[in-house]
């Protein structure tokens, strides 16, 4: 939120505004998704590019590594990744729908790892 507030760039932004319906596959019902962030930007060469923006921790943006059993937390990390792949599947087709590129950035954008 500091970098959207201070980057020039930035034209407008605005937070968790966005809701987008989605399906889980976890518990197979109907949810409803609040986007970390919208952001309208101003490019360099004058275009405006808008981004629905998601903000997740890496490790829930990959499978889980079963180890030799199927241990509670193994469970419980797919149920994420697998409600996480369900949001963001809705959210980019919503972006599309709407003219918006959908994102999840991870740490590694964040701290240039």
């Amino acid at each position: 939120m500091h970098w959207a507030d201070s980057n020039p760039s930035v034209l407008k932004w605005s937070s968790e505004e966005t809701i987008v319906p989605y399906f889980s596959t976890v518990d197979q019902k109907a949810h409803r998704y609040f986007v970390d962030f919208a952001i309208m930007i101003k490019k360099n060469d004058g275009s405006i590019c808008k981004y629905l923006v998601e903000i997740k921790p890496k490790a829930q943006t990959v499978p889980p590594k079963q180890g030799k059993r199927k241990t509670q937390r193994y469970l419980e990390e797919l149920a994420t990744y697998s409600v996480n792949q369900s949001k963001w599947a809705a959210a980019e087709a919503y972006g599309k729908k709407i003219g918006m590129e959908f994102v999840v950035l991870t740490e590694d954008h964040l701290f240039n790892k």
